[in-house]
């Protein structure tokens, strides 16, 4: 009896010393999380209603993402304050790998808009690990077809004979959609009336409805609406044309010292295991590599602009940076 209280005794001392070291390596830090990662499930949150450049880019990715790693990829979507709710969302997840975010250009003006406004910021950039890009796209000046205008020209003519008379829609305060549409109406001298909607998809549906005669839109999103001739592009904010629109000029090319790109990000909640973010990183490599990824890519007329994460940290920061300026420039605007 006494031999065999021994041996439990020794069993549990062992057993403390097994526990103690794997708290040591911390949570799911292990190798075996590499090799493992993932086994089940994982939710990509995507926080704008469904037709936005974030969902259009989250759903060919998810479908090419689950032949690899063999596990569901789910997209999630928690739409609401221009991108802003699902960040939250993400920001607060548990950092284990099984929770991401597809995000867009926006994610880097919510803490400045909190600031603009004397709140504590949400979640800020630092919530979150970038883990790639996957498209940057140049955005493009859109009308309806029910409106005359061929040409920013007589867009702006129109604008100035009737201050205040047309509407541009947005994906939202402060959102992706709206800061280069204000920057523009800014530097061009323009008072347009502002429709906030809950995304880009609900800001295209305000377009078509001729609820708004305008919108900036990323090209990816606009570009089933212009290929059935119902929107009709007047200028795009990229550096050089948009090899999609070879024929619609740039704001520079216009006289506007403007250049914006709605981009789509992979990010993680920050604290998620660096053995996690490599093989999310080894993935989506592969995944934007593939032929279904890039074609479904060009069917929205877009091209694979990938960047991995350093490369895509040094992006990040420099553009955080103008559009803490753009929000800024724009000041405070209530809904």
């Amino acid at each position: 009896m006494s031999n065999t209280g021994h041996i439990d005794r020794r069993g549990l001392m062992i057993g403390a010393a097994v526990s103690a070291t794997a708290m040591s390596l911390g949570p799911a830090s292990g190798p075996a999380l590499a090799d493992d990662y993932p086994t089940r499930a994982i939710t990509v949150i995507n926080p704008f209603p469904p037709g936005g450049a974030a969902d259009v880019v989250a759903r060919p990715f998810a479908s090419v993402v689950e032949t690899i790693v063999k596990q569901p990829m789910v997209i999630e979507t928690k739409a609401g304050a221009a991108g802003a709710v699902g960040a939250q969302f993400a920001a607060n997840a548990r950092p284990d790998g099984y929770t991401l975010l597809m995000h867009i250009v926006s994610i880097s003006g919510f803490a400045e808009v909190d600031r603009l406004f004397g709140r504590k910021p949400k979640f800020t950039r630092d919530d979150f690990i970038p883990i790639a890009r996957l498209i940057a796209d140049p955005c493009v000046l859109v009308v309806n077809d029910q409106q005359p205008y061929k040409t920013l020209q007589e867009f702006m003519d129109d604008a100035r004979k009737r201050p205040n008379a047309l509407i541009f829609s947005s994906s939202g305060l402060y959102g992706a959609l709206h800061l280069p549409m204000a920057l523009f109406l800014k530097a061009a001298g323009l008072q347009v009336r502002h429709l906030p909607t809950a995304g880009g998809g609900p800001a295209v549906t305000a377009l078509i409805g001729n609820n708004s005669q305008a919108l900036v839109s990323s090209i990816a999103a606009a570009s089933g609406q212009m290929k059935a001739g119902r929107v009709r592009p007047l200028a795009c904010f990229g550096a050089t044309r948009a090899a999609s629109l070879p024929d619609v000029p740039t704001m520079k090319e216009l006289g506007f010292d403007i250049e914006y790109y709605l981009w789509v990000g992979l990010f993680a909640p920050k604290g998620t295991p660096d053995a996690v973010v490599t093989k999310l990183r080894d993935v989506t490599r592969e995944t934007v590599r593939t032929d279904a990824f890039e074609k479904a890519m060009k069917n929205i007329g877009q091209d694979v602009a990938y960047l991995d994460q350093a490369e895509f940290k040094t992006f990040w920061d420099a553009d955080a940076r103008r559009i803490e300026d753009a929000v800024r420039s724009i000041g405070k605007v209530e809904g």
